[in-house]
């Protein structure tokens, strides 16, 4: 862990950065994490080498993702995301297995045994909810059905993920799958997310008095931020991210008559914390990797399987929703983010690819979060006008 005279001119660096890509993104017309993502980039090893990426920005990225996904929770009702719960399961299903078949396929013609050709399918799988979340939320569209239906696919998209990990990983070593365990750990996933969204709304709408603050008027804040960090640890321990777990605190304290005030409380610590998750995720690429044309050309043909695989896979599964609709979903799941970058990093510590598949996965995952949020955003506000 770094000292404090140490880590503090980084922060510095990031956030400065962090603030100039979202001001020059939002200039060009582009959603400001482009900018941001974009802005790690530049400050990463690849090209200025201002700043490595340590375990200080990871857990202050880490932070940034779970204050994130809770105040995307905060203007989610759990009510409104019932509605969606069929399209969504489906559009979280698709998502998962297209993808995984695309990569399967691409990593077995490319030379990959079958354990390890899976492997590799698993960094196509999962979706970043929190690149797309930052786009529904800065546009102020998160209550839209789209934007219900890609939340709610995210949730199922991360439990399909995670098992589906569980079992490529279990095929690198002697092959054979221990089943039962990774029965338990999907039903305890599924169990924690229902229990949660089930439960916990009732139980805050009748314990709203709660957050009555007589004497400390950040007494609701400070009480929900305790959710969120428990839950995200909860979700944590059971194998599933972390964001999924301060999603679903935000769609609960959502429920209390305080939820205006939260939203209000929780901007300034959005403004100061989420900025660093995004340039973290751009720093970690490594430019330096991707100099020679083949592996342009293999960065381009993964990066495409990627995209198809998720547009094609959960758009065609909207489409009780309307084409457009159902386009706005498709692009939505694209990002595979600070996913991917997991996937690619465990596979790297098992041996599963070397060093320069690692760095095309990781430059896949990021390619995908900077191609969706433009796209979707345009889409975004082409349905805006027609609805007008």
């Amino acid at each position: 862990m770094e000292h404090a005279t140490e880590i503090l001119p980084i922060l510095f660096i990031v956030y400065v950065a962090a603030q100039l890509g979202a001001e020059i993104a939002q200039r060009l017309r582009m959603p400001a994490v482009v900018g941001e993502i974009a802005a790690g980039c530049l400050v990463g090893p690849s090209i200025l080498g201002w700043v490595e990426v340590g375990e200080s920005l990871e857990v202050l990225a880490e932070i940034g993702a779970v204050i994130l996904l809770f105040s995307v929770g905060l203007e989610t009702r759990i009510a409104e995301l019932k509605k969606v719960g069929r399209v969504a399961t489906a559009v979280g299903t698709a998502g998962v297995i297209l993808p995984f078949v695309l990569g399967a396929v691409w990593a077995s013609l490319s030379g990959f045994n079958t354990p390890k050709a899976m492997f590799v399918a698993a960094a196509f799988v999962a979706t970043s909810a929190g690149i797309t979340a930052r786009v529904l939320q800065d546009m102020g569209v998160l209550s839209r059905t789209e934007s219900r239906v890609i939340l709610g696919a995210a949730i199922i998209d991360d439990i399909l993920a995670m098992l589906l990990l569980g079992v490529v990983t279990s095929l690198q070593g002697n092959g054979n799958v221990a089943v039962l365990p990774l029965l338990l750990v999907l039903l305890q996933a599924i169990a924690f997310v229902v229990l949660i969204a089930m439960l916990g709304a009732p139980v805050m709408r009748r314990s709203s008095l709660m957050l009555e603050a007589p004497i400390n008027p950040h007494s609701p804040l400070t009480i929900s931020l305790a959710l969120c960090l428990g839950l995200a640890a909860a979700a944590s321990s059971l194998g599933l991210a972390a964001i999924i777990g301060a999603f679903l605190a935000g769609m609960v304290a959502a429920e209390t008559q305080q939820q205006r005030t939260l939203e209000k409380q929780l901007q300034p610590i959005v403004a100061l914390i989420v900025p660093f998750f995004f340039v973290v995720t751009g720093a970690k690429v490594d430019l330096g990797r991707l100099g020679s044309v083949s592996v342009i050309g293999t960065l381009i043909v993964i990066t495409a399987l990627a995209i198809v695989g998720k547009l094609v896979g959960c758009g065609l599964s909207a489409l009780s929703l309307g084409r457009r609709p159902a386009l706005i979903v498709g692009v939505g799941m694209i990002p595979r983010g600070e996913v991917g970058i997991v996937v690619a990093s465990l596979g790297q510590q098992m041996h599963v690819f070397g060093g320069r598949l690692y760095a095309i996965i990781i430059a896949m995952a990021l390619l995908t979060s900077v191609v969706a949020p433009p796209v979707l955003s345009q889409l975004l506000a082409d349905r805006s006008a027609e609805q007008r």
